[in-house]
C-alpha cells in the first residue's frame, strides 16, 4: 500500500479519508522522481482525484457495483472491484484512459455473472438495507454509499458509514435477505478512520 494508492468509491464520506493518498504519498519509492521516472507527489494526487472524479460521474454506476483503484509512481492506473453492467467494465477504463498523465491502465474489474437468483437477491438486500429507519438516510446520495455486491448467493457490502453502529445493521439487515448463503461486510467506519488519521 505504501507504493501505490488505493481508494473505494464511496462519494462524499470517502473525501475525508485522506489516510490512502497521504500513506502513499510519502513513499521513499516516488522520491527521486527524476531518476525512476516517476510522478511527482501533485501530479499523483491530482490523477487520484480525477480518476476518482471520473468514476463516480459513470451514468451506469450504482449502489450494486464497487468500484476501486490504484494508482502507481510511474502513471499506472489499476481499476479493481465488481460490477453488475459489463459496459460499466469498459466505460471505466475508458474515462479512466483520457486523465492527463496516466500512462497505463490495467483494469482488473470483474462483471459478476447473470443471475435471476442474485439479481432477486440485489433487490431484497437493497430494500433490507436502505429501508431501515437508521439507514435511510444513506439512500439520499447520488450513489448511495452502501455498496451491495452479489455474486452466486453471496453478498458483500463495501462502501464508508458514519459510524460502527450502522455497519452492525448494515451487516444484520443482509444477512436476514433470504436464500443468502454468506455475508461479508467490509463497509469502513468513517469515525475510526478520522482517529486513525489523527494519530498519524
Amino acid at each position: 500500500m505504501k507504493k501505490s494508492l488505493l481508494a473505494v468509491l464511496a462519494l462524499p464520506l470517502i473525501c475525508s479519508m485522506t489516510i490512502f493518498s497521504t500513506a502513499a504519498l510519502a513513499s521513499p519509492a516516488i522520491q527521486d522522481n527524476q531518476t525512476t521516472g516517476a510522478l511527482d507527489h501533485k501530479s499523483l494526487d491530482r490523477i487520484y482525484k480525477e480518476v476518482r472524479h471520473e468514476l463516480v460521474m459513470l451514468p451506469y454506476y450504482g449502489v450494486f457495483d464497487n468500484l476501486a483503484y490504484k494508482v502507481d509512481p510511474d502513471g499506472t492506473v489499476t481499476l479493481l472491484g465488481q460490477v453488475s453492467n459489463p459496459s460499466l467494465k469498459s466505460d471505466a477504463e475508458k474515462a479512466v484512459k483520457r486523465i492527463e498523465g496516466v500512462e497505463k491502465v490495467v483494469n482488473n474489474i470483474e462483471v459478476l455473472p447473470t443471475s435471476i437468483g442474485d439479481d432477486r437477491i440485489r433487490r431484497a438486500a437493497y430494500r433490507a438495507i436502505y429501508g431501515s429507519a437508521v439507514l435511510r438516510q444513506y439512500q439520499l446520495r447520488a450513489v448511495p454509499p452502501i455498496h451491495i455486491i452479489v455474486k452466486n448467493g453471496n453478498i458483500t457490502l463495501e462502501g464508508v458509514v458514519a459510524n460502527k453502529m450502522d455497519k452492525q445493521i448494515a451487516g444484520v439487515q443482509a444477512n436476514s435477505v433470504p436464500g443468502v448463503f454468506s455475508v461479508t461486510n467490509n463497509l469502513v467506519v468513517e469515525e475510526q478512520e478520522k482517529k486513525d488519521d489523527k494519530k498519524k
